[in-house]
């Protein structure tokens, strides 16, 4: 596409955004189980009217911009009296939970160099579960990521995470909820362990400290997990998210404010104007600030109480269903609104895309560690009326596939693609698109073949493959 020439109306230009729309998931119906988080027309109009407001100012310097400060300060101080934060605490406002992750193991790093300055090759233990965001903060800032396995599951399990600790480190991290399969790991035993080892200990609340709280409060069986849990020091939490925030809002909490220090950039030896940055980014719209806070202020407590109890009761509406849908259920032992949902005695990556044609989104998820391949489901307010149709596919399309493989003798893999597949450089993925008679600019509509395909293959070889797809994915037209 070349750079235009000449402008165009605004009205064939929005007509064209509208039509480009067309492409994507349809969220509105809430057949969505993924990516969208939305609270009703209400909610909507108003995150849109506040982000509008704020679209221009500029988060970057609060002496130009003080309104953004306010409210980024009163958003910060809202999330810490939500999980129980050490009123001396501090925070900041981010742009998403991959940010607060980022952030928090930026000032881990720093932290140590200051105050542990032995430690040349620090080190970050974390279960197996965690959630990616740490691995490539870990990759930014050359920590080395120590795993742990979990339990059956999928909890942290806090003595191997003691074993695992060494004199080199610097922080240790627990989930509530993790992703992939709404497991809360064990935070009080696991705040002991840090206390016992004097290191930092951070709670990624990310996808569950605008739900878990609410919960709690509601009565669902929640355990301790959040800062008021000794031994916590640092929390990460979503607002776009459960929060029905507009993307991007999240936030990274400090039980220490003097621990915020080593977050910040700050330089003067340049040429220009001194730049000092709480967060990665430099210039931030206030959009997403004053919608965040728009949204706090107009739910409130009774407002959450009503979408997660709401929430979590579509989750045990299908938690029921599943005892009745024979091949399926659910791993683990969610408390919450994430599922995951694991065949028995069938391959489950057809059953996503036979729900895809019935316009149902839900997320594949392959095998790694003891998790099984599975089809995640995050359950919002949006999905609450679409519960019983959801249920009624779902039931109807497992018996089909069921039935389908049980009539017909699964074909092998065959041998040379995964031999050309254990080793995988970017140019493999030209090789196997060639083989599969796909195109990677234009996956095909099913995703069965290519996804039974990655499942059988390391993680090393999926990463590889997966981000060269990607990057030819974003190439120029």
């Amino acid at each position: 596409m070349k750079f235009p020439q000449s402008g165009r109306a605004p009205a064939e230009l929005l007509s064209q955004l509208q039509a480009t729309k067309g492409q994507d998931v349809p969220w509105q119906e809430g057949k969505v189980f993924a990516y969208v988080y939305d609270a009703g027309p209400e909610a909507m109009q108003l995150l849109g009217d506040a982000f509008t407001l704020y679209m221009t100012e500029n988060g970057l310097d609060p002496t130009s911009f003080p309104s953004c400060m306010v409210l980024e300060k009163e958003v910060i101080a809202m999330a810490m009296d939500l999980v129980n934060a050490d009123p001396n605490g501090t925070g900041t406002f981010t742009g998403g939970g991959t940010e607060s992750i980022l952030l928090s193991l930026k000032t881990a790093r720093d932290h140590a160099r200051d105050q542990k300055p032995h430690i040349k090759q620090p080190e970050i233990v974390l279960p197996v579960t965690a959630h990616a965001a740490f691995f490539k903060a870990c990759q930014y800032f050359d920590l080395t990521p120590v795993t742990v396995e979990v339990d059956d599951n999928f909890r942290a399990i806090p003595e191997k995470m003691d074993a695992a600790i060494t004199d080199n480190t610097i922080l240790m991290v627990g989930s509530a909820p993790s992703y992939a399969h709404g497991a809360i790991d064990p935070i009080e035993a696991m705040g002991q362990v840090a206390l016992k080892h004097d290191i930092l200990f951070h709670v990624d609340c990310c996808v569950g400290g605008m739900y878990l709280p609410f919960a709690k409060q509601l009565g669902y069986d929640i355990p301790n997990f959040d800062m008021g849990v000794p031994g916590v020091t640092q929390l990460s939490m979503d607002f776009h998210k459960w929060g029905y925030a507009a993307k991007g809002a999240s936030c990274v909490l400090y039980n220490d404010a003097n621990l915020r220090r080593y977050q910040i950039f700050s330089h003067s030896n340049w040429t220009g104007y001194t730049v000092i940055n709480p967060g990665v980014t430099s210039t931030k719209s206030g959009g997403p600030v004053a919608a965040c806070w728009a949204i706090l202020n107009h739910l409130g407590l009774e407002g959450y109480h009503r979408l997660v109890d709401a929430s979590q009761k579509a989750t045990q509406k299908l938690l029921n269903a599943l005892e009745g849908i024979p091949g399926l259920r659910a791993m683990g032992d969610p408390k919450t609104n994430l599922i995951a949902l694991e065949a028995t005695d069938f391959n489950i990556f057809p059953l996503a895309d036979e729900m895809k044609e019935r316009g149902w989104y839900i997320q594949p998820q392959f095998s790694y560690a003891n998790s099984a391949e599975n089809l995640h489901l995050s359950i919002g307010y949006h999905n609450v009326e679409q519960m019983d149709a959801f249920i009624a596919d779902l039931t109807e399309l497992t018996a089909k596939v069921r039935q389908q493989q049980q009539s017909v003798e699964a074909t092998p893999l065959p041998e040379a693609i995964l031999a050309m597949l254990e080793d995988a450089t970017p140019a493999t993925l030209g090789q196997l698109a060639g083989v599969l008679g796909i195109d990677p600019a234009n996956p095909p509509e099913r995703m069965e073949e290519i996804n039974i395909l990655l499942n059988n293959i390391s993680a090393d070889s999926r990463e590889v493959l997966l981000g060269e797809f990607v990057n030819q994915l974003y190439m120029p037209a």
